[in-house]
């Protein structure tokens, strides 16, 4: 059992996680993160963890600054005081975070071995965490720093991302709501004659309207362009016949990231079109349904791709049925067939099944949030197909 399937037993009347480090009353959410991290190295047997900037940076302080080549770590010991250590060119802005977080910073000049100063501060020997985002070459130099220690790319923060926080969660309500203001104004941009990037350019100036600071992607599949599950936008003129799926994602000033996709039919559709667009409705709530603490993502994948093999849809089903969503667009966990990992309260996720064929797609993606009991979803525009 991992640390945050230990936390879900907590809180259902179970003992504490052992060795867990107390938080001081009045402690901030970063504070509570370190502290979680702490904890959660120690029950994994691990010496320290090194972090490197990007979006696990940020999780833990609050903000992260690119580093360019030059090695910016930070340095998670259980039960000593962190060491955030950066080049000198880069430290006066690090140096009001690191006094508000009470983090120890060193800064390294041009010419210093700063793999050797980060070995400094590692254990002499054990197992040592590695973020992904650490770049290859200077990992290969603080393995031939720190001999005896083993290096791992193991994850820990990106693990402990898992479970939002309450302020986490309404952050990404406010992106949820955002991006659903931006999906209400689809209709009246789907007009026949108008080519796919012309939508997407307006969907763009929407956005930012919106409070989006970054635009992941936009992307505007008509036609036989759904066949293609990450097709983004082209010249292609709409037709009037066309079924068109619009998949938005961005990140709103907060931090954190929307991700939304519905499909839209430029005219009252087909029988043929709303029984497609049934079955890929019915496979979406069977997913949902399925939500809940004690669940594996695995079994919610599962219980998406029952309804469509039930249609002989299946094979047009082309990837996972969700993707974790938080301070990066695509994170931890994977709803995904062979993923067993248990869900657990404040996991945030995509519910995003697709149906592929070769004349055309088709998509719905809400986000959603694992309650104590089912879970909630965070987007609520209409997911109707023809919207008059």
């Amino acid at each position: 059992m991992d640390v945050l399937s230990r936390r879900w037993a907590t809180s259902r009347g179970a003992a504490p996680l052992a060795g867990a480090h107390a938080v001081a009353p009045g402690s901030t959410p970063l504070d509570v993160r370190r502290a979680r991290l702490e904890s959660q190295l120690e029950a994994s047997g691990i010496g320290a963890a090194l972090v490197s900037p990007g979006s696990d940076l940020r999780y833990l302080l609050g903000e992260s600054h690119s580093s360019f080549e030059r090695l910016t770590v930070l340095v998670i010991q259980p039960g000593s005081t962190p060491v955030l250590i950066v080049p000198t060119v880069e430290s006066s802005a690090w140096e009001s975070v690191a006094t508000r977080l009470s983090i120890e910073l060193t800064p390294w000049s041009d010419g210093q071995d700063v793999h050797a100063i980060v070995a400094e501060h590692l254990p002499r020997r054990g197992r040592v965490s590695v973020s992904g985002s650490l770049p290859a070459s200077h990992l290969l130099q603080l393995m031939g720093a720190c001999d005896g220690s083993t290096f791992a790319v193991d994850d820990a923060v990106r693990r402990l991302r898992r479970v939002k926080d309450d302020g986490e969660i309404e952050q990404l309500r406010v992106a949820a709501r955002a991006v659903d203001s931006v999906h209400a104004r689809l209709p009246e941009l789907l007009v026949p004659r108008r080519t796919e990037a012309e939508v997407a350019s307006d969907v763009h100036d929407l956005m930012d309207a919106a409070g989006f600071e970054e635009v992941t992607f936009v992307a505007v599949a008509s036609g036989e362009n759904g066949a293609n599950p990450h097709h983004a936008a082209t010249a292609r003129a709409l037709r009037s016949d066309d079924l068109v799926f619009v998949d938005i994602s961005g990140r709103l000033g907060t931090g954190y990231f929307a991700d939304c996709t519905r499909t839209y039919a430029l005219r009252p559709p087909s029988p043929a079109a709303r029984r497609l667009f049934q079955a890929l409705s019915e496979s979406f709530d069977a997913a949902i349904a399925m939500v809940r603490p004690g669940v594996t993502a695995h079994e919610v994948d599962r219980a998406a791709r029952t309804v469509l093999e039930r249609h002989d849809l299946a094979r047009f089903f082309l990837h996972r049925t969700g993707h974790g969503i938080g301070l990066d667009v695509h994170e931890s966990p994977n709803i995904v067939s062979g993923n067993h990992d248990v869900l657990a309260p404040g996991m945030t996720f995509s519910i995003e099944p697709g149906i592929y064929r070769p004349d055309l797609g088709t998509r719905i993606e809400d986000i959603v949030v694992v309650t104590e009991h089912g879970c909630e979803q965070l987007n609520r525009q209409s997911r109707d197909l023809w919207v008059d």
